[in-house]
């Protein structure tokens, strides 16, 4: 299984070997601190370009804090944030736009814009950084919304009329508008039913690989992390501990022993099993 320490050991025998590439995140001795209480520290993440790296953990131990502070949103107290091979913090403000739009988020249940329509919100960003036409926007617009599985009707509604799963499509559509490389999902099932929650996992693979996107996705459902996450961090004793599902569930630790090893991560054991994603004992 990856640590920390074997994480950056690898990238560094990558770059001497000259194989791969410069991760699309590359964390390091990240530290967050609010007053006295450390979230985490010393904290080391690679995440590789093209894969859906799936971040889980305990309450309070900084999943959400960790992906505001990568996109920014978050002042990390130490530590270097790098995004494809540029430290955010270091750039002017420039240089900064040019970084984001090669980013997408999606926060909780969408959070879309209530005063304006499915369709305006989806076009916020196509406005604020590219000069295009009227009816470029439009076709635009629709094109991503069919791309996130939302009916055309949708477009002229209004959050407030809108289901669970179809405002986190439509916040989806937003994240997709300026066709970034490396998309963010914060906790992108929580609230879904368990139907809906299986076609939004099926809907971010699809778009993943028929994208090429690079996926950060914090989540809780172990569902998710079967179905779509190439790796896993888990965020344990302030840092994070990463690998695959198949190593992690082999960790000694005994917060991922019993989180991966209890009553749902076995259901979730078993439904991949029996969904095919997963081999079985005899193959």
């Amino acid at each position: 299984m990856d640590t920390t320490e074997p994480a950056r050991d690898e990238a560094e025998n990558d770059a001497r070997n000259g194989e791969g590439s410069v991760p699309a995140i590359r964390l390091r001795e990240l530290e967050a601190r609010f007053g006295r209480r450390t979230i985490f520290q010393d904290l080391d993440l690679d995440v590789r370009r093209g894969e859906v790296m799936g971040v889980v953990g305990g309450s309070g131990t900084g999943k959400s804090v960790l992906l505001r502070t990568i996109v920014g949103l978050n002042r990390p107290t130490a530590g270097t944030v790098e995004i494809f091979g540029e430290t955010p913090a270091d750039l002017d403000q420039t240089a900064r736009r040019r970084l984001d739009t090669r980013l997408g988020v999606l926060f909780q249940d969408g959070a879309l814009f209530s005063s304006l329509t499915v369709a305006q919100n989806v076009q916020v960003p196509l406005r604020e950084n590219l000069a295009l036409s009227e009816s470029l926007i439009e076709d635009i617009t629709r094109l991503k919304l069919a791309m996130v599985g939302l009916p055309g009707d949708a477009a002229a509604k209004y959050p407030s009329e809108l289901s669970g799963g179809m405002r986190k499509r439509a916040g989806l559509a937003r994240a997709l508008a300026l066709d970034p490389e490396l998309i963010f999902l914060d906790e992108p099932t929580a609230g879904l039913d368990p139907i809906s929650a299986a076609e939004f996992d099926i809907l971010i693979g699809d778009l993943q690989r028929s994208l090429s996107l690079t996926v950060l996705m914090v989540t809780h459902d172990l569902d998710s992390l079967y179905a779509i996450c190439d790796r896993i961090a888990v965020l344990v004793d302030k840092r994070a501990r990463v690998g695959t599902l198949e190593e992690l569930l082999r960790d000694p630790h005994p917060w991922i022993h019993a989180y991966f090893h209890g009553p749902r991560g076995r259901a979730a054991e078993v439904a991949a099993r029996d969904g095919g994603t997963l081999p079985t004992e005899a193959s």
